[in-house]
């Protein structure tokens, strides 16, 4: 018995009974593995057929008649997904910036909400910047999307709600003189730290 996980794909299982090896996946989670991998196991024993697929029949019944989920299902799955696809940074940034949707449309199906909703939605969030409502625009943008391709959902409120016009700013880059006035007004210790990184152009996390 053994549940491993694949990078850039998921978790995974396999077993063998009476010498013959079963496996699956992938999985969000580990714990959907262990459930996938004990239904899986029971179903061998009794002589029933894979419960999976059973269920997947079901699951396409429901989808040729019904196109709608609860929204907060679907900020659920997205997060499991993003968790598994994605860099712990943007699953964390995506948990953050959820919190505020759950908290406008906690209760709601995905059908009722609307255009306008989000239009408002993203304006309010344009009084803390427009590059602040822009983030939030796209996130959203990706989870209906998400939620359309796989087949749970059929329209995306976002659709044709364009982004906020943001001033862009020429970085300022300090010349040499200012970085070894900088290095030189710091501590011994600070130092050694500032030369590796101007020596290196290392980021901060690497050095």
């Amino acid at each position: 018995m053994s549940i491993y996980f694949v990078k850039g794909k998921g978790w995974r299982y396999h077993f063998e009974v009476n010498r013959k090896r079963y496996a699956k996946g992938f999985y969000p989670t580990q714990r959907e593995a262990k459930l996938a991998e004990a239904k899986r196991k029971e179903a061998i024993q009794k002589g029933l057929p894979d419960p999976e697929k059973e269920e997947q029949k079901q699951q396409l019944i429901q989808t040729t008649t019904q196109t709608d989920m609860a929204f907060l299902d679907l900020v659920n799955k997205r997060l499991d997904s993003v968790k598994v696809y994605n860099s712990e940074r943007h699953y964390k940034d995506t948990v953050y910036t959820s919190k505020r949707w759950v908290r406008a449309w906690r209760g709601l199906n995905c059908s009722e909400i609307t255009r306008d909703m989000v239009q408002n939605y993203i304006l309010k969030r344009a009084k803390v910047s427009n590059n602040t409502a822009n983030c939030d625009l796209r996130y959203l943008r990706s989870m209906f999307n998400f939620g359309i391709r796989q087949g749970w959902i059929k329209d995306d409120p976002t659709k044709g709600i364009g982004f906020l016009p943001v001033e862009k700013k020429i970085k300022y880059v300090p010349p040499k003189e200012d970085v070894l006035k900088v290095i030189m007004a710091a501590s011994p210790e600070d130092q050694d730290y500032l030369y590796c990184i101007k020596e290196t152009l290392g980021r901060v996390g690497e050095i």
